[in-house]
């Protein structure tokens, strides 16, 4: 009787690691879409997902004036998404891409150091997504390698000559190709990138050309979600989708972009589940939240030196601070921050160092616990001066960081 007690017990083991639905991620940037101009053409996909999962208003830019400001163009916006940190931070200020920090994680990288085994693709008409910004082979990345790429079309002059919608037929290509991948292969984690609506915003600006291509975007958007929808239905996976853009377009005439002004910083999250934790519901999301609401998804572990430096929330579970705030003030640090739920504690980490910049490492002294509610500290730094502090807020739900320079 004992013998078959464990028997049975070590079947339902068995049986509840087999029903546990295989997590899978596919994001989508769909280039130069401000907010205000895909709600007033309100596609019919987009009325969908919106239905089924959600849309937030969000942001790209970072802290406009702020240590953190980040250019509204196009390479930073993606690095933004694709590393949960600013400009600051992972130093790609325009579309030359000279220089990233590669020791700021894409989430690419986070993935493979921790599941190796777990499969990552890329679609693209844009080669440099994948050799620079995510940096394939390259051993600043640790060589990733994706295990899938459909990219570099747009050097394609023979099957997409230079014409006025080379770039329709471009995304229509590459979307063909990821909804292809999903329903065949279906990577653990993809990123589609598509492009045609930048390009018809710099040509017309505000236009039935613009609208139109947003139009196109979501038709596309609709083949990969039937794609994971079939995913879905066939095997025992759980996928979430994230679309969002990478800037808005400029208010005189929506040609450019690249400054601070509300509509260019103006962007949005679209997902076929709904992102409704206390911070998505009460504040102001931002591109920077992508990454870690991927991971907290995935269940992908993050390590504590780059959990300190992610300038991202979580738009899934539990979450607990966000919005922090730190002045200077004599021999003191005030910080203030926003609680979004009323027990626990915040650990204040501090550091002078920056070394995480280089690949070095920083040492956080700990400076004190504060009940969460309170939503302020005042420490003392009279034995560490520095023109520089790095601080954290630690929570046993989610970790903010804030930096403080002369």
């Amino acid at each position: 009787m004992k013998k078959l007690s464990i028997v049975l017990l070590l079947w339902m083991c068995s049986s509840l690691v087999l029903a546990q639905r295989q997590k899978k991620v596919v994001f989508i940037i769909a280039d130069g879409i401000a907010a205000d101009a895909l709600e007033q053409v309100n596609p019919p996909h987009f009325r969908r997902l919106v239905e089924q999962g959600c849309y937030l208003r969000a942001h790209q830019g970072g802290e406009a004036g702020g240590y953190s400001e980040t250019p509204t163009i196009s390479a930073p916006g993606y690095t933004n998404v694709i590393t949960g940190v600013w400009y600051n931070k992972h130093n790609v200020p325009d579309n030359a891409i000279k220089n990233p920090n590669y020791h700021y994680p894409t989430v690419f990288r986070l993935l493979k150091d921790a599941f190796p085994e777990k499969k990552i693709a890329v679609f693209s008409s844009w080669l440099d997504n994948r050799t620079k910004l995510i940096g394939e082979g390259l051993p600043q990345t640790g060589r990733i390698k994706m295990d899938e790429a459909f990219d570099g079309l747009e050097l394609d002059t023979v099957h997409y000559p230079r014409e006025e919608h080379r770039f329709m037929h471009i995304d229509q290509a590459v979307t063909a190709k990821a909804a292809e991948s999903i329903k065949e292969h279906a990577p653990d984690l993809s990123w589609v990138y598509l492009e045609y609506t930048d390009d018809m915003g710099h040509m017309y600006g505000d236009s039935p050309q613009y609208t139109n291509a947003i139009k196109k975007v979501d038709e596309e958007i609709g083949q990969i979600l039937a794609a994971i929808n079939e995913r879905e239905k066939k095997f025992n996976e759980d996928w979430l989708m994230i679309v969002t853009t990478d800037h808005g377009r400029s208010e005189k005439d929506g040609k450019d972009h690249g400054g601070q002004s509300f509509r260019q910083r103006s962007t949005w999250l679209l997902s076929n589940r709904p992102l409704d934790n206390a911070y998505s519901k009460l504040l102001y999301p931002a591109s920077v939240d992508i990454v870690p609401t991927i991971t907290q998804f995935m269940g992908i572990p993050v390590p504590e030196a780059t959990r300190r430096e992610l300038d991202g929330i979580p738009l899934l579970g539990e979450v607990a601070i966000a919005q922090p705030e730190v002045h200077r003030l004599k021999g003191h640090l005030d910080i203030s921050w926003i609680p979004l739920k009323q027990d626990g504690e915040v650990k204040v980490w501090l550091t002078t160092t920056n070394n995480k910049k280089t690949g070095g490492e920083d040492h956080y002294r700990l400076m004190g616990s504060f009940p969460l509610r309170s939503k302020h500290a005042l420490i003392s730094v009279n034995d560490l001066p520095s023109p520089f502090y790095k601080v954290v807020l630690e929570t046993s739900e989610n970790t903010v960081n804030r930096w403080v320079m002369d």
